[in-house]
């Protein structure tokens, strides 16, 4: 699905039959402004679904912004500038707001990570526990947020979970069976010291430290060869993030990024006394 048809898809979820308040005011058309302003700090994302949902209704509209993707606004400022008819721009306003708030907050909450890690070296990964449908968006936004992009789905990479690991009968075995049949690089999520030790072994590309303490974390490090990359994930938070990424760890992953970030708050404001 396309990003074009996932806007109009939610456009009609939205007004199936119309919007039957503002019709049934059967007003004329109303040319005037309209702008989105932040009601708290963000990091914006979100600008083309948002524009595009107007877009659709009101054609002729013409939307300056004032901001560039991945920009920090302050409260209170205004994000961009709408012109149109403000009936059919009301129709838009919940659809595209939904956009920019939801991608918006997981700009915002990227950057919040980022911030912590900084000047360690350590890349925030981002995961496949996105909203279904929504996965390029909300990965874009968390790069706007400063923020690197794991996998985009299935077909991009090899990991191997603990789920192959048991279906296929250990690490090893999963290894060799899907050697055969790639040349991709391989990454192993790992529970403890003793799988870390048999994935370095079997010389995979990166290692993943899963749902593992920082003393564990720690541990596998000293261990886990320079040309082995390495991974943490599970349990992260914005207390404990610094901590996790001092211990040299390349990456750390966080569904928290896509799947609980906070909807960023912003409201579209109509300048009625100056529509005609």
């Amino acid at each position: 699905m396309s990003i074009l048809d996932l806007i109009r898809n939610a456009i009609t979820e939205d007004m199936p039959q119309g919007d039957l308040t503002t019709e049934s005011m059967a007003l004329r058309p109303r040319h005037g402004s309209a702008r989105p302003k932040a009601k708290q700090d963000l990091v914006l994302s979100g600008t083309l679904p948002f524009e595009q949902s107007m877009l659709i209704l009101e054609p002729t509209a013409k939307i300056i912004w004032h901001f560039n993707e991945g920009d920090k606004i302050l409260n209170g400022q205004n994000i961009c500038s709408i012109e149109g008819d403000l009936i059919q721009i009301l129709k838009a306003e919940r659809v595209a707001l939904n956009f920019l708030g939801h991608l918006s907050g997981i700009a915002t909450l990227t950057a919040q990570f980022v911030e912590k890690v900084k000047g360690l070296g350590t890349q925030i990964l981002d995961t496949r526990k996105t909203t279904p449908g929504l996965r390029e968006l909300e990965k874009k936004a968390v790069i706007h947020g400063g923020g690197t992009n794991h996998r985009m789905n299935l077909s991009t990479a090899v990991l191997i979970k603990d789920n192959h690991i048991s279906l296929g009968g250990g690490i090893g075995p999963v290894v060799e069976r899907i050697r055969k049949h790639t040349q991709q690089s391989i990454e192993v999520e790992t529970k403890n010291l003793l799988e870390v030790q048999e994935a370095i072994g079997l010389k995979v590309d990166r290692i993943l430290l899963d749902n593992m303490n920082t003393q564990l974390i720690k541990e596998c490090l000293k261990i886990i060869p320079a040309e082995i990359q390495t991974e943490a994930s599970g349990n992260m938070n914005l207390q404990r993030i610094r901590e996790v990424a001092e211990t040299g760890v390349n990456f750390i992953s966080i569904g928290a990024l896509t799947h609980s970030a906070p909807v960023a708050d912003v409201s579209l404001l109509f300048d009625w006394s100056e529509s005609q």
